[in-house]
């Protein structure tokens, strides 16, 4: 498996030079400075992979190109969003970038209540917790019918949380909920949110994933042509937020996006922290199932709890079987090779515990700190050199 890391670009407080040190051979990365829907020029995505190459380094995966809103809901002026994007995938394969990470969410991309969780070792993770969530929901956000989506104990331990919270702590869970997190397209008011999501609401799972397959059905021909690769990011957490729809959350999402346009550019995102938020997700046999079609893990792990909250736990120590998961990429390597296909597939350390010195530094994007990620890829290394000798 091809070793990756995701890099934030020139900003980024991780340097490629601490890349190199860690021991990953690719980037994942994407053009930040370029606004949501606006193509990205040739020349800008050859800049950036030389500046990569410059250190040793593989461009490897663009995570992502953001989808602009209307495109979803194939509104106002999506078709122009459509064709700046199809000219984005032309120019990121004629810069020979092979592989593109999207994904179709709805208002909020990822989403987490609690950036600093602390752990029992002192380390920091993200966390989703439901309680926090509703409170947010129901009684600060106080979207439209939104009490009728959670049962009435959670309703109680929302209320009563909330009335604990001072302003600050209220403040900082709306600005973990809305504001934008690393890689998402954006931030969010108050009444802008409500908005967005009530024009979601109002398209449904039905009309969401119509308009996923409708943009599939066009740009998918165009990464053909260009040799790119698309594998689409799951929902993240894999259930409904906000009264959101979900179209990316499950094996039968997967399969109905593959069956919709069967392609080997039309592929997966393999995200075990994402998929694994779900005990009804078997992820080997996920891999099993939709292996020709992967083009990009994310492995990091989760510890869920019966309410859907979860927390992101050590690589190797959480509710996904790492070891079997890794086990099923690593076959369905060897399966290519049998195949005459020379793609491995690459793979990055999803998010990081925040350890050490990086604890209460300013600009270490959550989930994404240095030393996290580092001791995440060393064990993720350490179980795919002990698999990959006792295969021999």
């Amino acid at each position: 498996m091809e070793q990756t890391w995701r890099w934030f670009g020139p900003d980024d407080p991780v340097t490629l030079e601490n890349i190199v040190q860690a021991g990953a051979t690719g980037v994942v990365t994407s053009l930040h400075h370029i606004p949501t829907g606006e193509a990205w020029p040739v020349a800008e995505v050859r800049e950036r992979k030389a500046q990569i190459e410059a250190h040793g380094l593989t461009w490897s995966v663009v995570e992502s190109i953001p989808l602009h809103n209307e495109i979803k809901t194939r509104k106002g002026n999506y078709q122009q969003w459509l064709e700046n994007y199809k000219a984005s995938v032309r120019n990121v394969g004629a810069a020979g970038v092979g592989t593109v990470c999207y994904n179709f969410m709805p208002v909020v991309d990822w989403t987490r209540t609690n950036l600093a969780y602390r752990l029992p070792n002192a380390s920091q993770a993200l966390r989703f917790e439901m309680t926090d969530f509703a409170a947010y929901d129901v009684y600060l956000l106080q979207r439209e019918n939104a009490a009728a989506d959670y049962p009435e104990e959670l309703l109680d331990r929302a209320r009563a949380r909330l009335e604990a919270m001072s302003d600050e702590e209220q403040r900082l869970l709306e600005e973990n909920i809305i504001a934008g997190l690393p890689g998402g397209e954006g931030s969010y008011d108050r009444d802008g949110i409500r908005a967005a999501i009530a024009e979601f609401i109002a398209l449904g799972n039905d009309g969401m994933r119509a308009n996923l397959f409708a943009f599939l059905e066009e740009v998918i021909p165009v990464a053909e042509a260009a040799g790119v690769r698309m594998c689409i990011h799951p929902d993240d957490p894999p259930f409904s937020l906000f009264g959101l729809p979900r179209v990316v959350s499950t094996a039968d999402d997967a399969r109905a996006l593959m069956a919709a346009v069967p392609s080997v550019s039309n592929g997966l995102t393999l995200c075990a922290g994402s998929f694994g938020a779900r005990a009804d997700n078997d992820l080997v046999q996920m891999v099993r199932e939709f292996g020709p079609q992967i083009h990009f893990v994310h492995l990091r792990n989760i510890k869920r709890e019966t309410d859907g909250s979860f927390f992101e736990s050590e690589h190797l120590d959480g509710d996904n079987d790492m070891v079997g998961l890794i086990q099923a990429l690593l076959d369905e390597e060897q399966a290519r090779r049998q195949q005459g296909r020379n793609d491995s597939i690459p793979m990055r350390p999803d998010h990081g515990h925040l350890l050490g010195d990086e604890i209460g530094q300013s600009g270490v994007n959550p989930g994404y700190s240095f030393g996290g990620r580092l001791k995440g890829l060393a064990e993720l290394r350490g179980v795919i050199h002990t698999l990959e000798y006792l295969r021999r």
